[in-house]
């Protein structure tokens, strides 16, 4: 299962999250489940450092299916949107996938 965490501050704001795991739904390769999740989170990371040139930091590491990324104190309204549709898009694969995905809300 792909475990999912979006990651907000006190105020409600998203500053980043972290996505880990594989969701099983098929075997690597053909496994759309976790196509969908990771071509969203790596357009989400490259949006907000390549597009809006935001400070982020980005940790990933393939073999272990893991993508953390955390926007930077002072560019947290700047990426506001990007990171709501990346939640909206994650809680619509776990509506249609639920058995292979889940996303939880972590304040920090």
């Amino acid at each position: 299962m792909i475990k999912a965490e979006i990651y907000f501050s006190e105020s409600g704001n998203i500053v980043g999250f972290n996505i880990s795991g594989h969701s099983g739904f098929s075997q690597a390769g053909t496994d759309i489940v976790c196509a969908a999740v990771s071509s969203a989170a790596y357009m989400t990371a490259n949006t907000l450092t390549e597009v809006l040139g935001a400070d982020v930091e980005i940790d990933v590491n393939d073999k272990l299916g893991i993508m953390r990324a955390f926007v930077s104190e002072k560019d947290i309204q700047r990426c506001s949107d990007i990171l709501s549709g990346f939640k909206m898009h994650l809680i619509l694969l776990e509506e249609m996938y639920s058995e292979n995905i889940k996303v939880n809300y972590v304040e920090v």
